[in-house]
């Protein structure tokens, strides 16, 4: 049976995990010390997801680019193609924190919000 080795990281205590599965799913998760830490080596050897970070150009801004994020994560396999989906976008100023920049990237139902807010020039 398969094993994958895992460092927990859901809290700051960073269990070292190991993990039995198959093709059916999980068998044993063992070196977790919460149950966090078995739900997060179910999530990651079964279907791992990333929160994308990022930068956007801003036109006419105070600062010439914006941070970004995922609003969730997104499965692991989709983070090149979103990469490459924000590669194109360019947002005019005032951005604000929370503002959507990019609704349902890689077609997730995700959006790509703002990390902070840029002012427009004056």
């Amino acid at each position: 049976m398969p094993t994958k080795e895992l460092t927990c990281i859901n809290c700051p205590m960073g269990c070292l995990l190991s993990v039995e599965f198959d093709e059916t799913g999980i068998k044993k998760v063992t070196g977790n010390q919460c149950k966090r830490g078995e739900l997060y080596a179910a999530k990651e050897v079964i279907t791992p997801k990333r929160i994308v970070t990022s930068i956007v150009p801003v036109l006419n801004g105070v600062e010439d680019m914006v941070s970004v994020k995922t609003a969730i994560d997104i499965p692991k396999e989709l983070i090149k193609q979103c990469v490459i989906e924000l590669k194109n976008i360019k947002v005019e100023a005032p951005v604000e924190i929370g503002q959507v920049i990019l609704e349902n990237v890689c077609g997730t139902n995700v959006c790509v919000i703002a990390t902070k807010s840029v002012e427009r020039k004056k």
